[in-house]
């Protein structure tokens, strides 16, 4: 029994140190702005999808006449999804958004939300055309629901 206790010791002692927090991966896209207005709406919803404690990265698009607002939640705080995307949506219904407001938690959807933000980095799209792909993404998102 004495002989686990010493292992176990020497094996704590040889783990490297950390601070307490989890590394945790973060692409942290700026707003994006389809509708051909630059009155920064998109960039205001990422602020206050950021400022929520458990929310740790938001990708937001705002097309013509949809608004997309993919985010992610820290792991521990997966447990209360419903209300983290209640609380989220309420503040952005606040903000007078008159777009069809679509929320997700869901990592394919952020992860789309991302690649549609480089593609039109890159110039691989048209406002239009992104406009079009914005639209997929969230049918997409409502044939998972």
């Amino acid at each position: 029994m004495k002989k686990w206790a010493l292992t176990i010791l020497l094996l704590a002692g040889c783990a490297p140190e950390h601070d307490g927090t989890v590394i945790l991966e973060t692409a942290d896209p700026d707003a994006v702005q389809l509708d051909g207005k630059h009155d920064g709406f998109a960039e205001k919803i990422k602020k206050e999808a950021d400022s929520i404690e458990t929310i740790y990265d938001t990708a937001v698009i705002k097309g013509k006449d949809q608004l997309l607002v993919a985010y992610k939640v820290r792991h521990l705080d997966r447990f209360k999804m419903k209300d983290i995307e209640k609380d989220l949506d309420k503040r952005i219904q606040e903000m007078e958004s008159t777009e069809e407001v679509v929320v997700s938690s869901d990592y394919k959807i952020f992860l789309e939300a991302v690649r549609l933000k480089e593609d039109m980095e890159a110039g691989h799209l048209t406002e239009e055309e992104a406009n079009k792909r914005l639209s997929e993404i969230i049918k997409l998102k409502k044939e998972m629901a």
